[in-house]
Order: C-alpha cells, then sequence, then structure tokens
C-alpha cells in the first residue's frame, strides 16, 4: 500500500448525497473486494457495522479512512461539517451498545475496540490528517463541535478473504 495519503482533487458531497450513496455503497463492498468499491474518490475504505443504541438494529456504513503513524485507521465523523455528529458516531460512541465494532476492509474482516481519539492524541492526529486531507479543515469551519476522530485498532481478526 502506498504512504501517499494525500488527497487533493477530492469532490465534495453534500450531506444528502453521502445520504444517497452510502447504501449503494454497502451493497457493492459487501458483495465484492474489487477496487471500485474500496477505493473511492481516491481515498480506501472501510465498512462499519454499529448496533443502534435505542433499537438495537445493526446498521453499516462505508467510510473513507487515514492511516495514522501507527499504521491504524481512522475515521472522520465530519458528516461534511453538519451541526450533529453522524449517527454511526453516536451509535459507535455508546460503548453499552457497541463495546466493540465490526469492521471490513478489503480482504478481511476484524472486530475493534474503536478509540474516540481526545487530547494531545486528537490533535496530533487531526494535524496529519489535514495536511493530507485539508477539505477536512473546511468542514470544522462549518460547524460548531470538534469533528470526532475514531481510531479503529485491529483487536481481533474474524475472516480472511481471498
Amino acid at each position: 500500500m502506498s504512504t501517499d495519503q494525500r488527497n487533493e482533487e477530492f469532490i465534495e458531497p453534500s450531506p444528502e448525497e453521502i445520504v444517497a450513496f452510502t447504501k449503494e455503497h454497502v451493497k457493492g463492498m459487501e458483495g465484492s473486494d474489487d477496487d471500485e468499491w474500496w477505493n473511492v474518490a481516491g481515498m480506501l475504505h472501510v465498512l462499519i457495522q454499529t448496533v443502534g443504541r435505542k433499537t438495537g438494529n445493526v446498521h453499516k456504513v462505508a467510510l473513507p479512512y487515514w492511516v495514522d503513524k501507527d499504521g491504524h485507521r481512522v475515521v472522520v465523523a465530519s458528516f461534511a461539517g453538519a451541526e450533529k455528529n453522524p449517527s454511526w458516531f453516536i451509535n459507535l460512541a455508546d460503548k453499552n451498545a457497541n463495546p466493540t465494532v465490526l469492521v471490513r476492509v478489503q480482504g478481511a474482516t476484524y472486530w475493534s475496540d474503536a478509540e474516540v481519539l481526545d487530547g494531545d492524541d486528537y490533535t496530533e492526529t487531526w494535524a496529519g490528517l489535514t495536511a493530507d486531507r485539508a477539505y477536512y479543515n473546511n468542514y470544522q469551519t462549518r460547524c460548531e463541535r470538534r469533528i470526532p476522530l475514531v481510531r479503529l485498532p485491529e483487536s481481533n481478526l474474524v475472516a480472511k478473504r481471498g
């Protein structure tokens, strides 16, 4: 895998567009390990599965990820700078509903003890992320909330494909 994670040609979707294409993206990722589903808009993606904190229903979302200095995948709960956190993050942050999160990557699936970043860890990770993907800074200017970062370390490999 290339270590270059810069993405300067990203075309920003609206929150409405994100919702509209997420279902199709999830379906494609579940059915294929082809790059067309896993490397979208110049970014590698993961498929995470959370449990609704109120409903108990399983939810899946496709998200671009960035790799931190220790080699862990990091996802951003930006929702294109919307004022509210995305539902997947609210569910993931509820450790009662989601003590671990099922993560599918191209070619494998693993359980993760997802970590919501804070303090110096957040600051350092945000700086690295936005050096590669400056548009996240634009998202941050649109909302009062601090956009959450979530590290997805590999806790337990479930299956390796191919």
